[in-house]
């Protein structure tokens, strides 16, 4: 079972494809399972697949060794001409984003942030766009000051990543990976009016929307994973 933590002794890779039919999500995710259950690259941890919950879609959470690893893997014959052109064929974008792990918090009970189809999590990943010069106040806004979150019904954990490089994005970004009890949780805390949201809420809100360029966002579940080694 991967665990995310802030020790700064792998590369984080998020993998996130969307399409436009739940036909076309079904075939993402058979893709992504024969890749993940054959993998063997060189540097390569572990990867955990997510199926799209409000969006039609796809996420890989990939933990590898170092960049130049990773880029070997890009550089692969396979990947080029085999990888690329099948997830071209079947999803409307693709955005390979790679990370560094910044920030991460839980639940005191759950004793670590992990990610696997053994959890009943509900997942969110959240994509944010920043100025160079502003990333840092973002990934303070949207990790260590949100301790408060601790104290919000149906959380469980929230990881902070600071993008390093990208295909798909231009720009630097940041991306939050929250983890909820349910659906119906996570509703309920996006939908909460302004007015009823705590001080310490609205003050990271102003200080997200302030430096904020552009966001997006899916909600996932957790469906298949296997480390190095299985």
């Amino acid at each position: 079972m991967p665990k995310i933590a802030a020790d700064g002794q792998h590369l984080t890779v998020l993998n996130l494809f969307s399409t436009d039919a739940d036909e076309k999500q079904v075939k993402l995710l058979a893709a992504m399972r024969e890749i993940v259950d054959s993998a063997a690259y060189e540097g390569w941890i572990s990867s955990t697949v997510h199926a799209g919950q409000d969006k039609p879609g796809t996420a890989n959470f990939i933990q590898w060794r170092s960049t130049e690893d990773l880029e070997s893997r890009y550089a692969g014959e396979e990947f080029k001409h085999r990888t690329l052109p099948l997830f071209g064929e079947i999803t409307t974008s693709i955005r390979l984003l790679q990370n560094e792990i910044a920030f991460t918090q839980h639940k005191p009970e759950l004793g670590a942030t992990e990610i696997s189809p053994d959890r009943d999590d509900y997942t969110a990943i959240e994509l944010f766009g920043v100025a160079e010069e502003d990333q840092e106040n973002l990934i303070d806004a949207l990790g260590g000051s949100q301790e408060w979150l601790l104290d919000v019904p149906g959380y469980r954990t929230h990881t902070v990543l600071r993008g390093l490089r990208a295909r798909g994005i231009e720009g630097k970004f940041v991306v939050v990976y929250s983890q909820w009890d349910s659906k119906e949780a996570y509703d309920a805390f996006r939908a909460q009016r302004e007015s009823e949201r705590s001080p310490e809420r609205q003050k990271v809100d102003a200080r997200v929307a302030a430096v904020q360029t552009w966001q997006d966002e899916n909600t996932y579940r957790v469906v298949h994973t296997r480390n190095a080694g299985e």
